[in-house]
């Protein structure tokens, strides 16, 4: 009776088992292995496009080294005397907005004081008690009307140049006799008609926004250099 039942749960199992792999030619190794290649070579080349594009942001911001030296020499006048910085941005560039803030405050190159420099978009309960009393597009004009005093300084970063949470920053600051300078996309735009001041770099959406850090960093090393020029004159 056992050896009945043996031989029929054997043979129930032979018959349900899956068939054996055959083994796999290195010819057909080969050829599975060739769509695999092509992703790659087209996911290189995607890259490699995106890199070559970044150029047309750097020329740009060469040809305006002049304004983001004047900037970064202005902005330490001003962080010197007391005045603030107030940074915005949305998605992306509310990132390189804060970057800018955390190299004031903390530091740049080399040792030096902190400076008063504030992200907008970073306060997460004032950002949404106000996004929800006022809407969205009030998000930082309010806050530039509790922070900012004349002759503090709003710089402004937008690929599209045309956020209205922005515009009406501009407008706000404004009135509070605040300067304001915005890295932006390609101009003209509403923001670049707007500002005092403004660098429009003349490249692809994603490339321009990779263009405002280096716009930033810029800023930061002349802003260091004229920190570390006055500190020198003044012990003299």
């Amino acid at each position: 009776m056992t050896t009945h039942l043996t031989d029929a749960y054997l043979q129930t199992r032979s018959d349900t088992a899956p068939p054996q792999a055959l083994p796999t030619s290195p010819n057909r190794r080969v050829q599975e292995a060739r769509p695999q290649d092509v992703v790659q070579e087209d996911a290189r080349r995607i890259v490699m496009e995106h890199l070559r594009a970044v150029t047309p942001a750097l020329e740009s911001l060469a040809q305006n080294a002049g304004t983001l030296a004047a900037w970064g020499v202005e902005l330490a006048s001003r962080l010197m005397t007391g005045q603030r910085l107030l940074a915005a941005g949305n998605g992306g560039s509310a990132a390189e907005a804060q970057h800018l803030t955390a190299e004031l405050v903390g530091r740049f190159d080399g040792e030096r004081e902190p400076f008063s420099a504030i992200s907008l978009h970073a306060e997460s309960s004032a950002v949404t008690a106000i996004a929800n009393d006022y809407g969205f597009d009030r998000m930082f004009a309010r806050q530039v009307s509790a922070h900012g005093r004349p002759g503090d300084i709003l710089v402004l970063l937008s690929t599209s140049g045309r956020s209205p949470n922005l515009l009406h920053a501009v407008a706000a600051a404004r009135a509070a006799g605040i300067t304001t300078w915005a890295l932006t996309g390609a101009g003209p735009n509403p923001l670049t008609e707007c500002v005092d001041d403004f660098v429009a770099v003349e490249a692809q959406s994603a490339n321009a926004q990779e263009g405002h850090l280096i716009a930033l960093h810029a800023i930061c090393r002349a802003f260091d250099a004229e920190v570390h020029r006055r500190r020198q004159e003044e012990q003299r």
